[in-house]
């Protein structure tokens, strides 16, 4: 009986240890001593990779211990020691800015064009690889500036070099809040089954390669402030422009050739450009902004996260309507092996607003991307709604 009941104790400590644990860091400057927002930190036992938020903050449930590895561009590499920790379920690291050059101006013989151009087709060329991403997406959705709406999911993006399309399933999503009869289907989120398509085939540089277009830009190189080995490309309208109106910042690697980042912006100056349309139904833009950031790991090189916001007026009889959305992906699993999927299980919507609620596990909080306290507040009254 003894040795029965010494069994059961065993067995049980075991399970005990094998069940998985919340852990979570908070990354910080160690001068400033303040959060470090959009740190890379993957946990090297699971490969999982994570970003933390504006509180520097990032979540994850581990099974044991691990490495942890912690990059930002404007500081220094650090890998840690799980034992270094202490164990502790809550723990902060401390990365060193790497503050060692100044941002001089490069100087080339090749135009500033050309060399984007080869940054391009070089970037595709590593990205076009048949491979599948596991990346969380969420979505705010705010009406006449109060939000309305929200959703996020869990999906799956399985990239078909041979035939350069890509598949998106869901494996788990909610969507909270309420929203007016009078807003249409199709202002209702990003749609996700080309936005990926157009990280990874950089469609948003079209403007300024394209011969008839460029010339409304003005190009300047030069090294980063912080980070010695890249080099940022700014492109801005010139005065004279008619259509242009977008600001560009390129963060890229001038020896691998291989864009790391790119900034996309709206300026109110170039806002107030634009001739505002008075018809009904016409839209006009209030905000536009859009980044995305790459990551090379080895040999593989992918869309690492991307935060996307754009607001508009839409012209009604009675009253404007004000739409703002704004969307974030964060990659947490990269993998060259192709999963298998029945046609059935392919979402083919454009947004996951037109998708039911399948909530198996609280997926949000350990998938890549922790909400801030804020956050979690417009989430829950939203969640309040229904």
């Amino acid at each position: 009986m003894k040795k029965l009941l010494l069994l059961f104790v065993l067995l049980f400590n075991m399970c005990v240890f094998a069940q998985s644990e919340e852990y979570s860091i908070i990354v910080k400057d160690i001068e400033t001593q303040l959060p470090i927002e959009n740190a890379t930190v993957v946990i090297m036992k699971t490969k999982q990779i994570l970003l933390s938020n504006e509180e520097g903050k990032v979540t994850f449930m581990l099974t044991g211990g691990s490495n942890v590895q912690v990059s930002e561009t404007n500081y220094e590499d650090m890998t840690v020691r799980w034992t270094s920790l202490n164990g502790d379920q809550k723990f902060v690291i401390y990365l060193k800015s790497k503050n060692n050059k100044l941002d001089e101006v490069i100087l080339s013989k090749e135009a500033p064009e050309k060399i984007l151009q080869k940054l391009v087709n070089n970037s595709i060329k590593k990205i076009s690889i048949s491979h599948r991403q596991k990346v969380y997406v969420r979505e705010f959705f705010m009406l006449d500036n109060q939000y309305s709406y929200y959703n996020d999911g869990l999906v799956n993006f399985q990239f078909d070099k041979n035939n350069n399309a890509t598949t998106l399933l869901v494996e788990q999503n909610r969507s909270y809040g309420l929203l007016e009869a009078d807003v249409s289907a199709d202002l209702r989120g990003y749609n996700l089954n080309n936005i990926m398509e157009n990280y990874s085939n950089f469609k948003y540089f079209d403007p300024l390669l394209d011969s008839k277009t460029r010339k409304e830009y003005d190009f300047t190189i030069k090294g980063h402030s912080t980070n010695k080995d890249y080099y940022v490309m700014s492109v801005s309208p010139l005065d004279k422009a008619k259509a242009a109106i977008d600001n560009f910042q390129i963060i890229y690697d001038p020896v691998k050739k291989l864009i790391m980042e790119f900034t996309i912006s709206v300026t109110p100056l170039s806002l107030d450009k634009i001739e505002e349309k008075t018809k009904e139904g016409e839209k006009n833009m209030t905000k536009s902004f859009v980044k995305v950031n790459y990551r090379f790991d080895g040999t593989d090189y992918y869309v690492l996260s991307s935060n996307e916001e754009i607001g508009y007026s839409i012209i009604q009889k009675e009253k404007s309507k004000n739409i703002q959305v704004r969307n974030s992906f964060v990659t947490t699993g990269f993998n060259k092996q192709n999963f298998t999927y029945n046609e059935s299980d392919v979402f083919k919507e454009k947004s996951l607003f037109n998708k039911k609620n399948k909530i198996l596990t609280n997926y949000w909080d350990i998938s890549g991307f922790t909400a801030t306290d804020e956050e979690k507040a417009i989430i829950a009254s939203l969640e309040f709604k229904l």
